[in-house]
């Protein structure tokens, strides 16, 4: 019965009009800066509403990955540095929440893949991340990307790659490496990107939004 009940709010959630919806930034166990960034969901909520003609709500929601009242958030945002754990609670809440309809966005800061990816592997122990070709709906949903996932900050010099994590054919996470993109979403003045480097992530951000809410 609480399956669901959380199953058909979120399905109420995700039919609706995207208008007046929150989204969330996720914060997961492990010590990992989960807070990492704070400006930038904020600053890529008023570039949506702004370019694309969305109506989201400009306060972004903080989430436990263990809170079940993730189901009212369609769209989550995760990214850090350091350490990503799952509890055994926080697994189940959060494959509920996927399997429901909601959508999970990793965006490494810089040093996330090798905690993450085991956590990925619990929670999902049966599938893989694969990695999205260029043209892939997302990278044209919104804002044309001819050569995929925009690079915003170098670290390691790699290039950068988009992965999907697929449930019955539905993306349910979409996990950024080495692109940073979080980083070119937050206000100018703290990382001192161009104006054309932060309106490149910026624009990557809304065909992400888009195509979480569209599919």
């Amino acid at each position: 019965m609480y399956r669901f009940i959380l199953s058909a709010l979120l399905t109420v959630l995700l039919t609706a009009s995207i208008e007046a919806q929150q989204i969330a930034v996720l914060q997961y166990e492990g010590g990992g800066d989960w807070y990492g960034n704070p400006t930038s969901l904020p600053n890529l909520v008023k570039f949506c509403n702004t370019t694309i003609h969305t109506a989201l709500d400009n306060d972004v929601a903080t989430v436990t990955s263990t809170d079940p009242s993730i189901m009212q958030y369609p769209f989550v945002h995760m990214t850090g540095h350091g350490n990503v754990f799952f509890s055994d609670e926080a697994l189940q809440n959060l494959r509920n929440y996927l399997n429901s309809g909601g959508f999970l966005h990793i965006d490494d800061n810089y040093g996330i893949d090798n905690y993450l990816r085991p956590q990925l592997k619990k929670l999902y122990p049966q599938e893989e991340l694969i990695e999205l070709p260029a043209d892939h709906p997302i990278f044209s949903t919104a804002f044309e990307f001819k050569e995929g996932l925009p690079k915003i900050h170098e670290h390691d010099g790699l290039r950068p790659q988009a992965f999907g994590l697929f449930k019955e054919d539905r993306m349910v996470i979409l996990y950024t490496l080495e692109s940073d993109l979080g980083d070119g979403w937050e206000s100018q003045e703290i990382h001192s990107d161009p104006p054309a480097v932060r309106e490149k992530a910026l624009k990557m951000g809304a065909n992400i939004i888009k195509y979480a809410f569209e599919n």
